[in-house]
């Protein structure tokens, strides 16, 4: 093995016996080897799987629900072994999945650090070295001394994390994103996680979050019914999963064949790099060095809300809602920094009095981010007869985090003397932003203010 390397995955197959009945696993149990398998059917969990990960690489791996992934990662860690081909680790490996799996609920916390450690490489010496680290790390106070069994789950895995990230290991994976214990834990595994990377560890990162995977990895690999679709960069492989998830069910098949296709003329080696992928290497670098990369906004086919929300229709129906440029030219893959128009129709089925239009933009868990109102109660249109139509339209530059976003869209109306919705749909439309290395905003929306320093070459340390 290259000592350049830190994972190589060659030809890689898992396959699991699937049975109709129970006794029928007795039955194949018992029968000679020409007629077991009568008694199973066999589940293709990953199917010739090969790529390799360089020391000190973070590498994603992305794909829909089922695709493999945490069988990928078991087979590296060594906890599943491989129906066909080889996967080989230069170096201790740490793995964040299924946390305290090797805990003795017997054992005091004490115990179980040093039996979870020694599992993990660790000599004793060594445990005694960071022990005082992990407690503190857990954050549990005297219950190190008593057994895991009286502990509650969020204590139990904020161990098991405090042991695994203090392993100093050369590989660490991690399957999805970290939800162990508050937010201020987990905010301290990141950082544990960052400091890791930053010091030359390998990681395998499992993700449905783009804009981490984006982030965070210099190549990435995707994942669908156990086939690698697409390897590259991230962006690059990204872009071609978020095209698998929104794709219509009719076409997902034919996508899937087409992505397959192209995934031979884009994986990245030495001897052979795509324009695909040179502009997503220049993509992450730009992130290094400060250069940007110009990419426009786009309509992507298939990215269609499925949890839309329709109130019941008070005299107006919504029509239409789509986000447009500002040269009206239809989009739902946007930019930062750019302006943008949200648009829909309000056909009046009814006459409306005091009428107002309004918009609002959201997380995919439901976080309201920002909308807006055509106007204020007191200058709301005044009436609008049965059968007009109002287009309405709400110009909005794109400060947000590189993500998915959803948008409503609502009207307003006084029916029976007080303001109610006369119609509104939730989740109308939806939008995801590109990801940007030239950003300077941090968190979740960009508040446009730009920082300013002042450098003063005064000595004011009054020495």
């Amino acid at each position: 093995m290259c000592s350049d390397l830190a994972v190589v995955v060659s030809d890689l197959t898992k396959v699991f016996p699937v049975y109709e009945k129970p006794h029928h696993r007795l039955f194949q149990m018992l029968s000679p080897a020409s007629e077991k398998h009568k008694w199973y059917k066999e589940f293709h969990a990953l199917k010739n799987i090969s790529f390799d990960v360089k020391r000190g690489e973070t590498f994603g791996i992305v794909g829909r629900n089922g695709s493999g992934k945490s069988t990928l990662l078991q087979l590296i860690c060594g906890t599943l072994f491989p129906t066909q081909g080889s996967v080989q680790v230069n170096g201790r490996i740490a793995a964040l999945l299924e946390l305290g799996a090797g805990f003795n609920p017997d054992f005091t916390g004490r115990e179980n650090v040093y039996l979870n450690g020694s599992v993990l490489g660790l000599s004793k010496e060594e445990i005694d070295s960071r022990f005082d680290t992990i407690a503190e790390f857990a954050d549990i106070g005297e219950f190190i001394e008593q057994p895991v069994k009286s502990y509650s789950s969020g204590m139990y895995v904020r161990l098991a994390f405090a042991v695994a990230i203090n392993v100093q290991p050369d590989v660490l994976i991690v399957d999805e994103a970290l939800a162990v214990g508050d937010e201020a834990f987990q905010r301290k595994c990141f950082a544990r996680i960052q400091n890791l990377r930053d010091s030359g560890s390998t990681i395998l990162f499992v993700s449905h979050s783009a804009g981490i995977v984006t982030e965070l990895c210099d190549r990435a690999i995707l994942l669908d019914q156990g086939e690698l679709i697409a390897q590259g960069g991230p962006k690059l492989v990204v872009s071609k999963y978020h095209k698998l998830i929104y794709a219509p069910a009719d076409s997902v098949a034919r996508l899937r064949e087409e992505l397959k296709a192209s995934s031979e003329e884009t994986i990245l080696t030495d001897k052979f790099v795509t324009d695909a992928d040179k502009v997503d290497i220049k993509l992450v670098a730009s992130a290094r060095n400060g250069s940007a990369v110009e990419e426009d906004a786009y309509y992507e086919d298939g990215m269609v809300p499925q949890s839309t929300i329709s109130y019941a229709a008070n005299g107006v129906l919504i029509n239409d809602a789509h986000i447009e440029t500002v040269d009206g030219r239809r989009v739902n893959v946007l930019r930062e920094g750019e302006v943008y128009n949200f648009v829909y129709e309000a056909k009046f089925t009814m006459p409306a009095f005091k009428v107002r239009f309004g918009m609002m933009i959201r997380t995919t868990s439901g976080l309201e981010i920002g909308g807006a109102v055509s106007s204020t109660p007191r200058e709301a249109v005044e009436s609008i007869a049965k059968g007009a139509s109002v287009k309405a339209t709400f110009a909005f530059t794109c400060q947000l985090l590189p993500a998915v976003y959803f948008l409503n869209a609502g009207v307003l109306a006084h029916i029976d003397g007080q303001e109610q919705f006369a119609a509104r749909l939730i989740d109308v439309d939806m939008f995801r932003v590109l990801p940007n290395p030239e950003r300077l905003f941090t968190g979740l929306t960009d508040l446009v203010l730009p920082p300013e320093l002042e450098l003063s070459l005064t000595d004011t340390s009054g020495a």
